[in-house]
């Protein structure tokens, strides 16, 4: 009833009303249309009215709070089911093996691996289930990669394959570079020694003719002869084949002369440089020890030394240039390598080998690290001051009481 009130008020003639019926229903359906926008602004001013008293009264509990984030995939968890791991949400899918891309979880959603230095979770099943794992960098094959075996049974990463040493020619030079390394220590070698690359079958066969003790359950990568033997190097490199299997390698016995304090280093082939580079500065060290007649030295603490050695040829490798002097040497003594830029891959290596040894927990070569290291923070940082030390306390403890 309201628009025809207002109809009859706004209207200035009822001769009109009754003379235009046509303009009667045009100006009916004018003043509906304008009495429907008033009720309208009405009701959306009472609407804020109430949605202003609402929030006035509101807690912060009654807020709808946004969705979290996934760590996975980066999308909203709208359902609110999740898993926290690794200090974040997750979509239970999103946390899934590394290799298989399946749910990593048990009854309670909580089941998994995780790799402390790479960040890769994946299902503890994958450790006992043969899947292929890099001798180099200790990561899994994931199901969108293809790792390639070695000779020898070992599988190596498509990174890793990359960079990799695979013949004693090929370690001529890292050899020849370690050399100026250690002169740069005034630690020089002048002996001339063979470095040959073998395969792990050589390896430890010459660890058992050396009469090694290895019951730290150590995997030997490295070492240093001091007997003449007979070892099998690797002289050509091998080339793809089927299967992702590397073939077509060649090999030559040899035998290594005896009579010296040091006949040859022996390192496993088909690593990268610059894990290759760390395990021969550790076993150089090892040479630089017997020729200098130091022996009978405590084994944590020799093996201690031959680590902070091979860590500290490790450190300056991501910013290395040509001839520039060594940073891990107060001397002037320039090297001699010819380094290109790093990969990034190569890079997150060094940092990844400097990790293992900086966390290694095992009773010889990490206790030996950490135990060698606070020697040479309390002598400055002076490698010739640190060896007299383990000499004075090599003498007074022995090893079975370290």
């Amino acid at each position: 009833m309201w628009p025809w009130t207002s109809w009859f008020k706004d209207d200035p003639s009822k001769d009109d009303l009754e003379n235009g019926k046509e303009t009667q229903n045009e100006r009916k359906r004018i003043l509906l249309e304008k009495s429907k926008k008033k009720g309208k602004a009405k009701q959306v001013e009472g609407d804020e009215r109430q949605i202003k008293h609402s929030k006035d009264h509101m807690g912060e509990e009654d807020v709808n709070h946004p969705p979290s984030i996934c760590n996975g995939c980066r999308k909203p968890i709208e359902d609110g089911i999740h898993i926290n791991a690794f200090d974040g949400l997750w979509h239970p899918l999103c946390l899934s093996r590394l290799p298989c891309q399946k749910p990593i979880m048990n009854e309670l959603g909580r089941k998994f691996s995780y790799h402390p230095f790479w960040k890769e979770k994946y299902c503890p099943s994958h450790e006992e289930d043969g899947t292929a794992k890099c001798c180099s960098c200790e990561r899994l094959e994931s199901c969108s990669t293809k790792y390639v075996m070695l000779a020898d049974g070992r599988w190596l990463c498509r990174e890793c394959m990359e960079c990799a040493i695979m013949d004693t020619v090929e370690c001529h030079h890292l050899h020849r570079e370690m050399r100026y390394f250690f002169q740069g220590l005034n630690m020089k070698i002048d002996k001339e020694f063979p470095l040959l690359l073998v395969e792990k079958e050589a390896l430890n066969k010459a660890e058992k003719e050396e009469n090694i003790d290895n019951n730290y359950g150590m995997l030997t990568r490295g070492i240093c002869l001091s007997e003449g033997q007979m070892v099998k190097s690797v002289t050509k490199r091998p080339i793809m084949g089927p299967n992702d299997k590397l073939v077509g390698m060649d090999t030559k016995s040899q035998r290594v002369v005896g009579g010296c304090e040091v006949t040859a280093i022996l390192i496993l082939y088909g690593l990268p440089r610059l894990l290759t580079g760390y395990i021969l500065a550790h076993e150089m060290m090892h040479a630089w020890l017997r020729l200098n007649g130091y022996r009978d030295l405590n084994i944590v603490l020799e093996e201690g030394l031959c680590q902070v050695l091979g860590h500290m040829w490790l450190v300056p490798q991501t910013y290395a240039t040509p001839d520039v002097a060594s940073v891990a040497s107060s001397s002037s003594a320039t090297t001699i390598s010819k380094k290109s830029d790093l990969s990034d891959f190569e890079k997150e290596l060094v940092e990844f080998c400097k990790y293992q040894i900086e966390t290694d927990g095992s009773p010889v070569y990490g206790l030996g690290y950490k135990k060698v290291s606070q020697m040479m923070d309390s002598n400055h940082g002076k490698l010739k001051r640190t060896i007299e030390d383990i000499v004075r306390v090599s003498k007074n403890i022995p090893d079975s009481k370290f």
